[in-house]
């Protein structure tokens, strides 16, 4: 159950800063060629493509994954842009099954760290939800740390995803 501090931290609002490299400009023209839509933004890490687009096209745009995925060499993950921070969550899990959030302070090498741990119903979506080595949840992570400006940040986030042990 997510306390009302937590609840106040998760509705803050948030925005993405990002220059963009010539590799992730041609992406966006690409993108554009292929759906009339523009991403609101392009994000390249490691093997990743994150392409976050307006809530009002997620749909529309969507229908243009599977072939966007065959003909580019990474792996394409459609994003909804959104402007608060436990909307934003969701979106980078949209196919899992989400059942709680919890946050918590940690102290990992003399340093404290907010953890938001997302917890799911099975292992399957957990794994889903991290990918394969825990490359998504760290290219996630990445995100969080590189690109996203917090209204109200205090301390530095990582996500964590964990089994609900019921």
């Amino acid at each position: 159950m997510i306390k009302v501090i937590d609840n106040i931290f998760l509705s803050q609002k948030i925005r993405i800063k990002k220059k963009y490299t010539n590799k992730e400009l041609k992406l966006y023209q690409y993108f554009h060629k292929k759906t009339k839509f523009y991403p609101e933004y392009v994000i390249i890490l490691n093997q990743f493509i994150f392409l976050f687009v307006n809530n009002d096209i997620y749909f529309e745009a969507k229908v243009h994954l599977n072939s966007i995925r065959k003909q580019l060499e990474k792996k394409v993950v459609m994003i909804r842009a959104e402007n608060t921070l436990i909307k934003l969550l969701f979106s980078f899990f949209p196919d899992p099954y989400i059942h709680d959030i919890k946050i918590e302070i940690n102290e990992e090498n003399g340093k404290k760290i907010k953890i938001i741990t997302i917890y799911f119903l099975s292992f399957e979506e957990r794994g889903i939800a991290i990918g394969r080595q825990g490359a998504y949840i760290k290219a996630v992570n990445e995100i969080f740390e590189k690109y996203i400006i917090y209204e109200k940040k205090d301390l530095p986030i990582t996500l964590k995803c964990k089994l609900l042990n019921l």
